[in-house]
């Protein structure tokens, strides 16, 4: 048995109130995101407008409060124009990023009343691709305005009345890229975004506008693209984007778990970057994080580029259905951790994506919809990551692996939600072979009982779940021990746990 954890927790030690829509998600016009995801009114669960009641109803057990839209690569040559209206009158587009065929069946009329029903809001996501400023203000017209003007008429002769009042808006998508439609250096991006941000902002003053980052960590542009951008926007933008994907190729468990400490160097490093040009400019504002894509994502890759190769401009092919392992659950459960713990400048965040792409739910076009390994820390995150996130006293062992030093055993973070007077804590054992004790000392929390216990556990590290069987799902623990205000229990290898608390 490994070195014992211990933790010490205490109301007042507070990180930061943390904000709702860090349990955001992502929805783009790719593979069978939208059609066969959401939308597929020939399915015996489609309501009347077409929209999967069974995927509706995942996604409200997921509570996801906001959803980034319509791309991903996919905004850098969207018209959104071609997305409302009459749908016998909407144009065919060829999507060059994942070259395939867009029907513009769902668009922008569309999306907004799924999102209602999915109790979510929209993300929306502006082309500085192909197009600028003017189509901005357009479609934020069109979206957010109640005036006697030509697309707040249009968007009522659509049949949309009220104004979707869309309060997030991304300035483009990873302009870094060589792969980006309309790829610009630092200097080009940030002046078209500083002047759509700008102009968008004399239009709707309530909105909140978010500057693209680099597209990784690894570019080679890392550092200085994020300074020149926000040299340009700083004081008309709300935040800047991170993006990061993990992937174990090289299937080593042990530097899998420990990869997320480069998350937070991330973190560290953009929110330093951002404080950097703060001082620089002598501004008052602080700009917080936007951390829009993240997730496991490689077990598709090969396939994904051979159809796109091969079986160019296809209807909503099979693309990036990654079929999520029990390993990826606990990564993912370890993000979220690292989210939390830097909830005072990580403000927004969206697991890439929703829907059967690089998704906590599949779709079967012919069945049911289904729970995929990562839905579960994300959906215990979701429920119980809801107040303020808390800075404990903590002691746990290190370990080394083969990429990463001083890794912590232990991950965890505790959150207090004081509407529900409710404590939870949210632990990953990182060793792969050894239980770790550990132990909570939360006399602060007087009064308190144990209302849930609930693991992820398995030994076999690429368990994977399925529409015919859920093999991955929570248990409910009851080998632990609470008195006088100390809690005390064993966590088991590559255990995800959820320790739930109140009166």
């Amino acid at each position: 048995m490994a070195q014992q954890t211990r933790m010490i927790v205490e109301k007042d030690f507070k990180i930061a109130d943390i904000d709702n829509r860090l349990y955001g998600s992502f929805i783009e016009h790719l593979g069978r995101a939208v059609y066969e995801g959401i939308y597929q009114p020939e399915h015996e669960s489609a309501d009347e407008e077409g929209f999967r009641k069974d995927v509706i109803e995942l996604v409200k057990e997921l509570g996801v409060p906001v959803v980034r839209y319509p791309g991903g690569n996919f905004v850098s040559n969207y018209f959104w124009e071609d997305t409302v209206g009459p749908k016998d009158k909407r144009k065919k587009r060829l999507d060059l990023a994942w070259r395939t065929l867009e029907p513009n069946e769902v668009g922008l009329n569309e999306f907004t009343k799924w999102a209602k029903k999915a109790d979510t809001s929209v993300m929306m996501a502006v082309n500085l691709g192909t197009r600028g400023v003017t189509d901005a203000l357009n479609l934020l017209e069109y979206c957010n305005l109640d005036t006697d003007s030509y697309y707040s008429n249009l968007r009522r002769e659509h049949g949309d009345k009220e104004p979707y009042g869309i309060k997030l808006w991304c300035m483009g998508n990873e302009m870094d890229g060589p792969w980006q439609v309309g790829q610009k250096s630092a200097k080009e991006y940030g002046k078209v975004a500083r002047e759509t941000a700008k102009a968008m902002k004399m239009m709707d003053e309530t909105i909140e506008c978010v500057v693209c980052g680099s597209s990784a960590i690894g570019m080679p542009t890392f550092g200085q693209w994020e300074a020149d951008v926000l040299d340009e926007t700083y004081e008309y933008v709300d935040y800047i984007s991170l993006h990061q994907y993990f992937m174990n190729k090289e299937k080593d468990t042990d530097d899998f778990f420990a990869s997320l400490d480069d998350l937070e160097e991330f973190i560290n490093a953009v929110s330093a970057i951002c404080d950097y040009v703060k001082a620089k400019k002598h501004s008052k504002k602080t700009i917080n994080l936007s951390f829009d894509e993240w997730n496991c994502w490689y077990h598709a890759s090969e396939t994904d580029n051979e159809t796109m190769e091969k079986k160019p401009w296809g209807l909503h092919p099979h693309l990036l259905e990654d079929n999520y392992t029990y390993e990826d659950a606990i990564v993912n459960g370890l993000a979220l951790i690292k989210f939390l713990k830097h909830s005072d400048r990580v403000k927004i965040a969206c697991l890439a994506q929703l829907v059967n792409v690089i998704a906590p739910i599949m779709t079967e076009s012919d069945g049911k919809a289904w729970r995929q390994t990562i839905f579960y820390p994300f959906f215990h995150a979701s429920k119980y990551g809801r107040g303020a996130a808390l800075r404990p006293v903590m002691t746990t062992g290190t370990h080394k692996t083969s990429k990463h030093e001083d890794v912590t055993d232990v991950e965890a973070i505790p959150v207090y939600n004081e509407e529900k007077d409710q404590l939870t804590i949210f632990a990953v054992n990182r060793l792969t072979k050894e239980d770790v004790p550990f132990e909570a000392d939360l006399r602060g929390f007087e009064g308190y009982k144990v209302l849930e216990y609930q693991a992820l556990e398995s030994d076999d590290m690429y368990l994977t779940n399925s529409a015919a069987e859920e093999k991955v799902k929570p248990v409910t623990k009851s080998d632990y021990e609470y008195k006088d205000g100390q809690f005390s229990a064993v966590l088991k290898p590559a255990s995800w746990n959820v320790i739930v608390l109140g009166k």
